[in-house]
């Protein structure tokens, strides 16, 4: 297998996966993946996550041209993943969603991700947020002051929209998407159970040691979406059309 086939297979896994557990909008929501110098597979306009397989991956350039697919490629995820690709070269892979609880806490004014969980340390130190609401990403002006906005950060929680996770592979962006809505969810059901007291504090010392070991491993990741794959040909056996 060449490393475009499976670069199709995690992308396509990473969205089935996604739309299994409710993280996906619609036919909304966009997953990119870098597989070479201003090359890019992104999902393609129109197809709900839960149905695309392999072959329906767009392969695109970062003026928005498909150059291979039988799909279009949907306008606002070309400016938010070409811009953000551009200005962080290390991030192969860029996910956009609007998931339930880390996009209801960018309804909250000042809304922050604290740091009172072991899912929500993982991220200690790598958080950015976006307090501006400047409408649908649809002109590369938008696309810039978002993709700006991470500052050197992996995640961006974007005011009154949803959230952008980036990673240096799929399965790495895969897993963090997927904690960073646990802790979000976490958060939402302890601040109810707490009826107005505080959340629990960890400490700095404590925050910096659990995110650097999180930072520092990074089997699971890659065994967790070796076990989606697992599921999918198991379940979804489809997934891999051509």
């Amino acid at each position: 297998m060449n490393d475009h086939q499976k670069s199709r297979e995690d992308l396509t896994a990473a969205l089935r996966w996604a739309a299994l557990l409710g993280l996906n909008e619609g036919v909304c929501n966009h997953f990119s993946l870098e597989v070479g110098p201003d090359r890019y597979l992104i999902n393609p306009q129109g197809l709900h996550w839960s149905e695309v397989s392999t072959a329906d991956m767009l392969l695109i350039n970062g003026q928005g041209e498909v150059l291979e697919g039988r799909h279009p490629i949907e306008p606002s995820a070309f400016f938010i993943h070409s811009w953000i690709h551009r200005l962080n070269p290390r991030a192969k892979a860029v996910l956009h969603t609007h998931m339930p609880y880390a996009t209801a806490l960018t309804l909250v004014q000042g809304g922050r991700l604290q740091w009172s969980h072991q899912n929500a340390l993982r991220f200690w130190g790598r958080v950015a947020y976006d307090d501006t609401y400047a409408g649908v990403a649809l002109d590369a002006a938008e696309g810039e002051r978002i993709a700006r906005s991470l500052g050197g950060s992996d995640i961006l929680f974007m005011a009154s929209h949803g959230v952008t996770v980036l990673g240096a592979n799929m399965a790495w962006a895969f897993d963090d998407l997927y904690y960073l809505e646990r802790a979000c969810m976490h958060q939402t059901l302890a601040t109810q159970a707490a009826g107005g007291k505080a959340l629990r504090s960890v400490s700095e010392a404590v925050c910096r040691m659990t995110a650097e070991l999180a930072r520092g491993e990074r089997q699971q990741s890659e065994l967790f979406l070796a076990s989606i794959k697992r599921l999918l040909d198991r379940d979804q056996p489809d997934w891999r059309a051509a």
